[in-house]
């Protein structure tokens, strides 16, 4: 059974919804619908081509006049609230219909994103919004984030993050996350974790671009409840990966000389793309004290050159003489978002945040 999300856009679930879009445009015709979706060069498109060709075959079956056209999909969108329908990936044309034909009906647009986004969210539709109609979109944003809807407090957040994954970039929040920080000063205590969540990743998207900026939020909240303890702790995952002095100061994590380590030791200095490099190395605790123990990959890239990429393994209290042997292994199984080139790699241990010597390795083909 295939696992590719593109593959979720099946022709049950567009005869599905023909159907529902049936009882708001009755004269809709289900044939001709799904001849239009099902071309000959669907097969050969991809998750993100798949759902803009959705919305644009969507848009020629509704009304030529976006505010109509938004009408329809809102009560559609309702219908589906009201039955509880699930939602999923598999209707993000939904949204992405709104941002494709609603930049120029900025009123009518928000109006079906809070709709909408309550049904599958518009996290990605909304950035041109937001960088064609900024000052509007984001005291909507603002609005939204101290709605009673879920969905809408936790979209004032994520449609915000100035480094969304899969979303347009958003330049001038990159630059200047100014209007977006008393969204997350009032999602903080937000009850619910699913906009918890979001105000965490906000702040790891910021610290990317702003640091300093981050580490002013984190010592402001830092203390205040166990939720905003959670939040800057999650929001801080980039800056403990680079291992910024200041961050693992203030969570305690500091390097200090009591923390003791056996070399890291690679098993196999030959390791198959498919397979995966398994290693050890051994840690000696001289103090009771929190240990964040992490490893770096050195990947070759395409040009020869190597780039760094931090995992975390754990991060827990050990007692004054605790000794413990770790043994790790690592998937060089080929991923969509990673190509691995054949040569020489290096792995190092990270101990709070202090890299210790690289040890190479050789990638090959299987």
């Amino acid at each position: 059974m295939s696992t590719l999300l593109k593959d979720l856009f099946t022709p049950a679930l567009f005869k599905s919804f023909c159907k529902d879009l049936q009882i708001v445009l009755p004269e809709l015709r289900p044939a001709v619908f799904m001849k239009a979706i099902f071309t000959p060069e669907w097969e050969d498109m991809e998750l993100k081509q798949r759902i803009r060709h959705t919305s644009t075959v969507l848009h020629a079956f509704l009304p030529a006049d976006f505010p109509d056209a938004a009408e329809l999909l809102m009560q559609l969108t309702r219908s589906y609230l009201k039955n509880n329908k699930a939602s999923g990936i598999e209707y993000c044309f939904l949204p992405d219909y709104i941002e494709q034909y609603g930049l120029e009906h900025p009123d009518i647009a928000i109006k079906a994103m809070e709709t909408i986004t309550q049904f599958i969210t518009c996290e990605f539709a909304v950035r041109p919004f937001l960088i064609q109609h900024p000052k509007q979109m984001m005291a909507q944003m603002q609005a939204w984030s101290r709605h009673s809807n879920i969905h809408l407090r936790r979209f004032a957040s994520e449609g915000m993050r100035p480094r969304l994954p899969w979303g347009k970039s958003v330049p001038q929040l990159k630059k200047d996350p100014a209007p977006i920080l008393p969204i997350l000063e009032q999602l903080k205590n937000d009850p619910s974790e699913y906009v918890r969540k979001s105000v965490a990743n906000n702040l790891n998207d910021i610290a990317k671009d702003h640091p300093d900026r981050v580490i002013q939020i984190i010592k402001a909240w830092k203390g205040k409840h166990k939720n905003t303890d959670w939040i800057i702790k999650h929001g801080s995952r980039t800056l403990l990966k680079q291992g910024h002095e200041s961050v693992l100061d203030i969570f305690g994590l500091a390097f200090h000389s009591s923390i003791k380590h056996e070399p890291l030791r690679v098993l196999s200095k030959q390791v198959s793309i498919g397979k995966h490099l398994s290693f050890e190395f051994g840690i000696h605790s001289g103090r009771e004290q929190v240990i964040r123990i992490e490893y770096a990959i050195f990947f070759r890239k395409a040009n020869g050159e190597s780039g760094k990429k931090v995992f975390k393994i754990s991060e827990k209290n050990y007692s004054k003489g605790a000794r413990v042997t770790i043994q790790r292994k690592h998937s060089f199984k080929p991923i969509t978002t990673r190509r691995y080139y054949p040569g020489k790699h290096s792995v190092a241990l990270i101990l709070n945040g202090k890299m210790f010597e690289p040890v190479d390795f050789q990638l090959r083909n299987g």
